[in-house]
């Protein structure tokens, strides 16, 4: 019969945990108020928000034109909701820690959130771009649902239910637009 000795590989979470703290985080709670949070609302912002406008440029016009739209979507949102986020909340009340690390945070996820399916439009043929749009969409929203999962524990049947319904809200918006 075996036992765990040092050597042993540690559990996953233990590895997380110990690079938490290594990270300066108190624990995982920290981490999530000070790090996943901000992210969160930063990649789902990005991701849905920003829809809307791309889809709705892409259907009306060209790629070309969804490129511009999606860059300056995802850039402008970033600035946004960085700015929001740094401004909203100091972070000496709630002990989210500090405005400049979170609304960073925050902007980044914001900006690599509408970024990602906007690359796509880089490929000319319209029909095509809007395929590989539409898978990177998938996939975005699934990544949002694990790490909602993860480390808000939310089950990840409701999760990938609530960002997919909300993200074909937002797609049925420009859609509608980009077709009329």
């Amino acid at each position: 019969m075996s036992t765990q000795t040092e050597t042993s590989p540690e559990p996953r979470d233990s590895i997380l945990a110990r690079w938490i703290r290594r990270a300066g985080f108190d624990d995982e709670r920290d981490f999530v108020l000070r790090v996943v949070q901000p992210a969160l609302v930063g990649m789902i912002d990005g991701t849905v928000s920003s829809l809307a406008p791309i889809f709705a440029a892409a259907i009306a016009s060209n790629s070309h034109t969804a490129l511009l739209v999606g860059l300056s979507v995802a850039l402008g949102a970033g600035v946004s909701m960085g700015w929001s986020e740094a401004l909203s909340d100091t972070g000496e009340e709630t002990g989210r820690g500090s405005a400049l690390v979170r609304g960073s945070i925050t902007g980044g996820m914001t900006t690599i959130g509408g970024l990602f399916h906007t690359l796509p439009f880089l490929i000319s043929n319209i029909n095509h771009a809007l395929l590989v749009a539409g898978i990177v969409v998938a996939v975005e929203l699934f990544t949002i649902a694990w790490i909602r999962k993860r480390f808000l524990e939310v089950s990840m049947r409701s999760s990938l239910l609530v960002v997919t319904v909300g993200g074909a809200i937002v797609l049925a918006i420009g859609v509608g637009i980009g077709s009329s």
